[in-house]
């Protein structure tokens, strides 16, 4: 099981759902989002939020320390990534697609 407080940040830094994750994984705009480590590849945050659907799925009490250390990378990634935000309108930007990609919508309330 995760540490409470790991799950908490978790939960408190990932403010899409599983489903709205699961959706946006499925677009253009979410693929071309991030750093690949060669052309055509998928990016590091589309793998990430891949596993962010399955650990959103997983039963807190069925979450392993595997799952406990990809949360806290989320947990960083999303917190550093915040601080970057850049000026004006965020609504269409590659900084905001790449947050989503780790479950992440800057625009949500």
């Amino acid at each position: 099981m995760a540490d409470t407080d790991v799950y908490a940040e978790f939960r408190a830094a990932v403010n899409m759902t599983a489903a709205e994750l699961r959706d946006w994984l499925a677009t253009d705009e979410s693929r071309d989002a991030g750093q690949k480590s060669s052309p055509g590849a998928e990016s590091v945050g589309h793998d990430s939020g891949r596993k962010i659907v399955k650990l959103l799925d997983t039963k807190k009490a069925d979450l392993t320390g595997s799952d406990e250390e990809h949360m806290r990378k989320v947990i960083g990634y999303v917190h550093r990534h915040m601080a970057q935000r850049p000026q004006g309108d965020v609504s269409d930007t590659r900084w905001r697609h790449s947050l989503m990609n780790w479950g992440h919508d800057p625009l949500k309330k």
